[in-house]
């Protein structure tokens, strides 16, 4: 018996609202007995770490494993509902040899439905011949549901997949199943309001007049001059200039708040002022944008940061002359955009998110490089100026309108990022899916379907209960996928296999 899960795909990632539908395809080479076909929607946030070695204990530290399922919903594809009575679980249902279809679909959610315990197949993890066994949780965050998240094998992932089993009455032997992965980027939060000002990071930097080697000041002395001024008569030292050294402040500036959007170029501006008179030209030699990505990894007791990084931008020996020395003392320079302009992010960053045990956080570097009295090398004086600005990411998928707006006519949101400030929470009713049956052929116990592509529709069995949605979630249950700007997002593949670290359970 061999089973399989072909997905519709008609976006390269999903994201809140979208229905994920697909097929599950059965080819059964000889009569067999089956007791149910079930599709799960699961999503999930793995962290393995190794705890730091103590003095008082010379054995190997163990890894410490944490796992969340952060989405899980069910469909019975068979039997189908008529049949569904209170012993159905308890009965077989023979297949005849051949192939069926058996559609499915699921809507994505908001927020992620964090179990408070998972089950003991969840938690297992097998790494070579070693089993190891995952602690239950205990500290859980109620957010939008976080994006596919890998780079990190075997430390940290967050994986979104569909899995179908095909249950099987005999214990012996092994349900057959498959699993088919898929790209997550989740609705971004309502951007605040643009405030008054924008969010910088400042230096300054003082430069020498007259330094050995810059334009304009003594050449080297060879040895016949040592020689001649050994026969010569001393000359007087003529004093220092009274004139300041020459001073200037950088600047790298963004909107306030300060957000950039995955695949959308950086509003950025780098900006240089004179704070003192000056007598020769300033350059713009190198520039250099990175964005800079922490992920804070959690398991359990033991935390970790890993930090990657993305270069936007870099450009040396650049030679550009910044302003003029005849420029009045306060005068603002901008560095001319186009250096970074058409540069977007790349699809591999993920957004800024936060979950049970997993969150990421930017900040973007900036690194210019000034010369100071001339444009070649070993006659300017070089200084490179970093600077750093804490910002968030936004996916860029923009919140559909009627959501906002049912959401504004309310008191409040059960997820905070939705939530303006200052408003209440508010409960989370107990709302149904909305559902309409569509009646197949009726079957019973041991007979068989109907053969060559038939059709069982999507259903929701009893027995499967899942929790009530949140506020957000019952208002978008009626909302349509979001139908506007996507972008993309391309996250490292994960690792072939089960859509777990090493394994999982066999009869699940």
């Amino acid at each position: 018996m061999l089973v399989q899960i072909v997905l519709d795909k008609p976006h390269t990632h999903f994201t809140n609202l979208d229905v994920i539908s697909g097929k599950v395809l059965l080819r059964v080479p000889s009569t067999s007995n089956i007791s149910g076909i079930v599709v799960k929607l699961e999503g999930e946030s793995r962290t393995r770490l190794i705890a730091p070695s103590r003095p008082d204990r010379q054995d190997r530290q163990r890894p410490v494993l944490e796992v969340h399922k952060l989405l899980y919903k069910t469909q019975l594809v068979f039997p189908p509902y008529q049949l569904q009575d209170d012993g159905w679980n308890q009965r077989s249902y023979t297949l005849n040899v051949g192939s069926y279809e058996y559609p499915f679909q699921f809507k994505l959610p908001f927020n992620n439905a964090c179990s408070p315990a998972n089950s003991l197949a969840t938690n297992l993890n097998f790494t070579g011949l070693a089993m190891e066994v995952a602690k239950s949780p205990t500290h859980h965050v109620r957010q939008t549901l976080p994006p596919s998240l890998s780079g990190f094998p075997g430390e940290a992932e967050i994986r979104y997949y569909v899995k179908v089993t095909v249950n099987r009455p005999q214990f012996f032997k092994e349900n057959p199943r498959a699993w088919a992965n898929f790209t997550f980027l989740p609705i971004e939060s309502p951007r605040p309001p643009r405030a008054d000002g924008e969010t910088y990071a400042r230096r300054q930097h003082q430069f020498l007049e007259n330094a050995p080697g810059d334009v304009g000041g003594s050449r080297k002395k060879s040895f016949f001059d040592s020689m001649r001024k050994n026969s010569q008569a001393p000359t007087p030292v003529e004093p220092p200039t009274s004139d300041p050294p020459p001073r200037f402040a950088l600047d790298a500036r963004l909107p306030n708040p300060a957000i950039i959007t995955c695949n959308k170029d950086i509003p950025l501006r780098i900006l240089m002022k004179t704070m003192s008179e000056r007598s020769k030209q300033i350059y713009l030699q190198m520039l250099q944008i990175e964005l800079i990505g922490y992920t804070k990894v959690r398991a359990h007791e033991i935390q970790r940061t890993e930090s990657n990084s993305w270069i936007i931008a870099s450009i040396s020996n650049m030679a550009i002359p910044l302003g003029n020395p005849a420029d009045p003392v306060g005068t603002e320079v901008p560095v001319n955009q186009e250096y970074w302009s058409g540069k977007p992010l790349p699809n591999t960053v993920a957004p800024t998110f936060e979950t049970c045990n997993i969150s990421r956080f930017y900040e973007l570097e900036v690194r210019v490089g000034l010369g100071y009295g001339s444009y070649e090398h070993g006659k300017d004086q070089l200084v490179v100026l970093p600077l750093r600005l804490p910002v968030k990411v936004y996916s860029g998928i923009a919140p559909p309108a009627a959501l906002l707006q049912a959401m504004a006519s309310g008191s409040g949101m059960a997820n905070p990022d939705l939530a303006s400030a200052g408003e209440k929470l508010k409960p989370e009713p107990s709302v149904a899916m909305p559902h309409t049956p569509v009646d197949p052929p009726a079957f019973t116990a041991n007979q068989s379907p109907p053969q060559q592509g038939a059709h069982l529709p999507p259903q929701n069995a009893p027995g499967y209960d899942e929790a009530p949605p949140s506020y957000e979630d019952a208002i978008g249950q009626d909302l349509p996928p979001i139908d506007g700007y996507r972008g993309e997002y391309a996250p490292p593949p994960f690792p072939e296999g089960e859509p777990t670290f090493a394994g999982d359970e066999k009869r699940r």
